[in-house]
């Protein structure tokens, strides 16, 4: 297929048939969608998220033994727990590892790399892709604020002529607001490497979530997922895309009560910013575990109006594949 030859260098990198990506999702990410994923040619990335760090070894060791194929762990590097779990992770032997939140130090990568893993990390813009080349990172995943869940500020479209028109020295993955073959198709001829998804993934059989996430999803248009405003830079937080409801207001006055607590000198910045992460942490566990779609954390990119109805995930990553192949000859046809 003509696809084959746009997928090489991504599925060289990553190991698997498809350089597809399922992005990692705390308290979505688990093994049982792991598996799923990988046993469909698919790569999937473990959620460190703020896991306590007995249970992410936990996780870790399960996806060692039970996945024939590659897969990521990410650590999110603002989160109160990165440090043991980094600690953790130098002791395995995992295939990939993917820095998430912040941008990792070149000693950081440098640790990583150590146990044998390739590392990815993110590229906000052209200057931190450069930076993080030259601290001898493997790959680059530019996720645009399209996205859900924590995101950055910058629109794929822009990201796409920031970087990946500029940087060729390692494999650079792309996300953000992506849930076709078709886009996948396009992205693929600019340069991509492959494309990460999420949202999509979530709409799986094997997804399991709560069945009354999943109905939010189907019913959600693009424009019902919001990004989070930051109140003030004394309070630096990650801005957090997700369906809005009472849970997205209620992360509004969390933020006005923790800088007004700041202003009384009653908190540290540290603390406030984890009281932050814990908000999100929680409220995103009420939501996808126990099924609360008012007050819980409704995180989902854009895309989110591009699904609704669930499939197996055999049947999801067939159908993106096929796709971009039709566009693929679609596109080979105007050239010629």
């Amino acid at each position: 297929m003509l696809i084959d030859r746009f997928f090489k260098r991504g599925s060289d990198y990553l190991g698997v048939k498809y350089p597809i990506l399922c992005g990692a999702m705390t308290w979505v990410s688990d093994f049982g969608l792991a598996k799923a994923v990988s046993e469909s040619g698919g790569f999937p990335i473990l959620a460190g998220g703020n896991m306590p760090p007995d249970l992410f070894e936990k996780e870790v060791d399960q996806w060692t033994t039970g996945l024939k194929h590659p897969f990521a762990v990410n650590l999110i590097t603002i989160s109160p727990n990165y440090r043991p779990q980094q600690e953790i992770l130098e002791t395995k032997k995992v295939p990939h590892i993917v820095f998430a939140g912040g941008f990792p130090r070149r000693k950081e990568i440098e640790n990583a790399k150590k146990t044998g893993a390739k590392v990815m990390s993110f590229a906000p813009e052209e200057s931190i892709a450069r930076q993080q080349i030259s601290f001898g990172i493997d790959g680059l995943i530019l996720e645009g604020s399209e996205a859900g869940g924590h995101i950055g500020h910058v629109s794929l479209t822009i990201l796409l002529q920031q970087v990946l028109f500029n940087f060729d020295q390692v494999p650079v993955f792309v996300a953000g607001g992506l849930a076709t073959g078709k886009i996948m198709a396009h992205l693929l001829t600019m340069g991509a490497a492959g494309c990460q998804m999420g949202t999509r993934f979530v709409m799986t059989e094997e997804c399991n979530v709560h069945p009354a996430f999943k109905k939010v999803f189907q019913k959600s248009k693009a424009r019902h997922a919001i990004s989070t405003p930051q109140y003030d830079s004394k309070l630096p937080v990650v801005a957090v895309r997700a369906i809005k409801n009472n849970g997205m207001e209620g992360f509004g006055k969390l933020q006005l009560d923790l800088l007004n607590q700041l202003k009384a000198g009653s908190i540290t910045r540290e603390k406030a910013q984890y009281e932050v992460e814990n908000y999100w942490m929680g409220s995103l566990r009420n939501a996808v575990v126990d099924g609360d779609i008012e007050g819980g954390s409704l995180m989902a990119g854009q895309s989110v109006g591009l699904v609704h109805k669930i499939q197996p995930m055999n049947e999801v990553m067939q159908e993106l594949v096929q796709d971009a192949e039709k566009e693929l000859q679609k596109v080979k046809e105007k050239l010629s």
